[in-house]
């Protein structure tokens, strides 16, 4: 049973000192991607999704795995194959013994869902995620059952390998807070890698938050304040993505086919509120927006042939905008 917090303030510094003992914990296993899991932490704690987006052997499941030991959560991994059905991720009714109609939780019930490569199901399959993603339930045979909580899909997806996949949709695309990229390591860091990965020591990340605990910050990053002007930035910026309306950049005129929904906005300012506690702050300001903004707007825009054609990326477009 975890202490309640005097105050908001004493919670504040509570997220800040975990957030550091975290990023220690995963250190321990994980070599490198600093802002891949600062990004992932601070979708957690903001109750949101992540497609991690990388080449193979980035290890981006064993990243997953890290952060769940250091989160002290349920963890389960599901390869998504070109033949796997709905019933493999949510479960099925059975007949029991009796001829009784019983239902079999399938993996999705469980803390942390590592959707390993999921745009290698067709869509029907990843269509069963929509509902545990946006209302953390699973219905079957009419009935409704809740899934436990804290509750996270973290979805990988490889960038280069596209021959016999299916692109996600952008109704599922939205339902994640970050779109985050997987980068090779430095030289430096693959050494240290390949040392610690092919010796007989292995090293091993130790609980550092509770889910009880998890679940109060998630209420923490909720109550934070933001200044009007703080606002005002993350919904300009979210209208400036939205070509021929009246909040268009003329960029996103010339280069995109569709912009930013007001989910991005809501996001932009979550993921702003808790990359402010992460940081030791009460508040954030317009950085803490512009800190998050390329992984929460790179899924959330769609460039025109003229965008492709010039070679000019999303991330390109955002950070103009940001200027």
């Amino acid at each position: 049973m975890m202490k309640p917090f005097a105050n908001d303030v004493e919670a504040a510094d509570a997220l800040a000192a975990s957030f550091k003992k975290m990023q220690a914990e995963i250190g321990k296993v994980i070599i490198g991607q600093h802002d891949v899991v600062r990004l992932l932490l601070t979708g957690i704690f903001c109750h949101g999704h992540s497609l991690l987006v990388g080449v193979p052997g980035l290890a981006k499941t064993l990243l997953v795995q890290t952060i769940s030991s250091a989160l002290d959560l349920d963890f389960k991994r599901i390869q998504f194959t070109p033949d796997l059905m709905p019933s493999d991720i949510v479960g099925a009714e059975t007949l029991d013994k009796e001829r009784n109609l019983k239902f079999v939780k399938g993996p999705i019930f469980s803390n942390i869902i590592l959707a390993d490569e999921i745009n290698r199901t067709p869509p029907k399959t990843q269509a069963a995620l929509l509902e545990s993603m946006q209302e953390y339930t699973v219905t079957i045979g009419g009935i409704k059952y809740q899934l436990p909580q804290p509750f996270f899909v973290l979805a990988t997806q490889n960038p280069i390998e596209q021959e016999g996949t299916y692109p996600l949709p952008e109704a599922q695309l939205d339902r994640f807070m970050f779109n985050i990229l997987l980068n090779y390591p430095s030289m430096a860091e693959e050494i240290a890698v390949v040392k610690a990965t092919t010796s007989d020591n292995v090293s091993k990340a130790t609980k550092v938050v509770s889910a009880e605990e998890i679940v109060a910050f998630q209420h923490l990053v909720r109550r934070v304040p933001v200044p009007d002007n703080v606002v005002e930035y993350a919904v300009a910026l979210s209208s400036k993505t939205r070509p021929q309306t009246s909040g268009a950049s003329p960029l996103a005129n010339e280069y995109l086919e569709w912009g930013a929904g007001p989910r991005a906005s809501q996001y932009l300012i979550l993921g702003a509120k808790c990359n402010a506690l992460f940081n030791g702050k009460y508040s954030p300001d317009i950085e803490d927006v512009q800190a998050i903004a390329q992984p929460v707007l790179r899924h959330r825009i769609v460039r025109n042939f003229k965008a492709e054609a010039e070679g000019i990326s999303v991330d390109d477009i955002v950070t103009r905008l940001m200027q």
